[in-house]
């Protein structure tokens, strides 16, 4: 006998689903506003421990929320976290999503210091960065050098979302995120886990916090 689910309907489907995992990971440590995109990122991956290894710089949330009302951009490391950002829900405000990795000018500089499109693409974003959100899903390598240039070079976005995922560098450039001298909010996780659809979750998850009217930054 074929399986027939309880529901088809979007929005109770998703219901649902954000109380099964508020009942399954039980007791936690974060705030309203922070579970908020803990649920989505579970929703994103099924994945509890992913989940409660998410780690929030204090104004990580604020700083944010603020970006998209003002229609900051969002600067992606790879196509698809643009892919999957809800960017009419930026346009609101102004915001879009842009990724360079694959701009002939990033590929030729790459092939030219013989190093990685995400390093060469980081680069170029430098420019870009006032007041930005920076959504790195994909590469360590973009992650360790978006660090730099912080560090380095004075480049000041408003959030940095770094959540690569891999066995190269990427528990390690999390790590390096989460002891960033620069007081410059971030969220990111501990561990190798990681990707595209998390980072996609989180700013979704923002997103949709600054459509929360009486939801004051």
């Amino acid at each position: 006998m074929a399986f027939k689910p309880p529901t088809t309907q979007p929005k109770e489907i998703e219901a649902r689903s954000f109380a099964i995992i508020a009942e399954e990971l039980g007791p936690h440590p974060f705030t309203p506003a922070q579970f908020s995109v803990v649920q989505r990122v579970i929703h994103a991956t099924a994945d509890f421990e992913l989940g409660r290894s998410l780690v929030f710089h204090p104004r990580a949330i604020e700083t944010g929320i603020r970006a998209i009302r003002a229609g900051k951009p969002v600067i992606a490391d790879v196509q698809m976290v643009q892919a999957g950002i809800n960017k009419a829900r930026l346009a609101r405000y102004g915001g879009e999503v842009r990724v360079h990795i694959a701009d002939p000018d990033v590929v030729e500089e790459a092939k030219r210091l013989n190093t990685t499109r995400a390093i060469a693409a980081m680069r170029k974003t430098a420019r870009e960065t006032d007041g930005a959100i920076f959504a790195i899903g994909n590469a360590p390598t973009a992650l360790l050098e978006l660090i730099r240039l912080i560090e380095e070079e004075g480049v000041r976005p408003s959030l940095v979302i770094g959540v690569p995922v891999g066995f190269v560098s990427a528990a390690e450039s999390k790590e390096a995120l989460r002891q960033l001298r620069a007081d410059v909010p971030y969220i990111t996780n501990i561990g190798r886990k990681g990707g595209s659809p998390v980072a996609v979750a989180i700013v979704n998850a923002l997103a949709l916090l600054a459509d929360v009217p009486d939801h004051r930054v």
